[in-house]
């Protein structure tokens, strides 16, 4: 599945699923995080790309009240589960490559998880710093390996144990797929950005149960389609949550997950 495709292929049953399995567990610690990274650098204009449902918008805005935030996601549906619940930003739906804004707009441009989506991510980064004031700053971050993270490695295990015939690889190929600091910095380098920092962050998920995490990558991410084109989704998606929850135990489980967090602006 290509980036752009798993962009696309979000349902409007997805961001109920995912805001209620993944956001809490997965997104939230670390949008506290990057919140708390983007009101020390007393940002006036906000863009943020690939916003989802506004986890890390939700956190902005707690984080700096007085910031004016453009909240953007490709995604319809996104952008309207994301309006609803956090209706103090201007949500508009835009894709990161052709972004509808003026130039020298936004003196910080905000992503969290979104870059490894970009089909194109020297575009993408080309165009944030043609929206980008002279002296503002890209704040992002993207996952570490899949094996750096607790839930996710347990579930795509658990996955290709249930499908021996071939389980989708979307986790290793695209969420996780780009954790080179290296090539971060070379894409940015396209674009005429620098890189002026990347941080190795670590922070704990805690989820009610294994079985919450496993319905939430198998119906909130595009795992979904995968699974359910098939004959066998049910029976699947049990083996999965039962082998999720006898790795981890019933009730609240907790899981490391491993993040870098990156600060890129203009070339100088």
């Amino acid at each position: 599945m290509s980036a752009d495709d798993a962009n696309r292929r979000w349902t409007r049953s997805m961001p109920e699923a995912y805001e209620r399995h993944l956001v809490p567990v997965f997104f939230r610690p670390f949008a506290a995080d990057l919140a708390a990274r983007a009101a020390a650098l007393r940002p006036r204009t906000v863009l943020e790309l690939a916003a989802g449902t506004g986890a890390l918008t939700t956190a902005l805005l707690t984080a700096a009240p007085t910031a004016s935030v453009v909240a953007t996601d490709l995604n319809e549906a996104m952008v309207s589960a994301g309006s609803a619940r956090e209706p103090r930003a201007d949500w508009r739906q835009a894709n990161a490559q052709e972004l509808p804004f003026g130039d020298g707009g936004f003196d910080l441009v905000l992503c969290q998880f979104g870059v490894m989506f970009f089909p194109d991510r020297p575009a993408a980064y080309t165009e944030v710093r043609r929206v980008l004031s002279p002296q503002g700053r890209f704040l992002f971050n993207s996952w570490g390996p899949l094996a750096s993270h607790g839930f996710g490695a347990a579930f795509q295990a658990a996955l290709e144990e249930s499908m021996p015939d071939g389980a989708p690889p979307f986790l290793n190929d695209l969420p996780h797929g780009y954790t080179d600091p290296a090539v971060v910095a070379a894409d940015l380098a396209a674009a005429g950005l620098t890189l002026a920092s990347a941080e190795e962050v670590t922070l704990d998920g805690v989820a009610e149960s294994a079985a919450s995490i496993a319905t939430g990558f198998l119906t909130g991410t595009p795992v979904s389609a995968a699974v359910q084109a098939r004959d066998d989704a049910q029976a699947i998606q049990a083996a999965v949550t039962r082998r999720m929850t006898d790795r981890f135990g019933t009730g609240p489980v907790t899981a490391p997950m491993t993040a870098t967090v990156y600060t890129a602006h203009h070339r100088a």
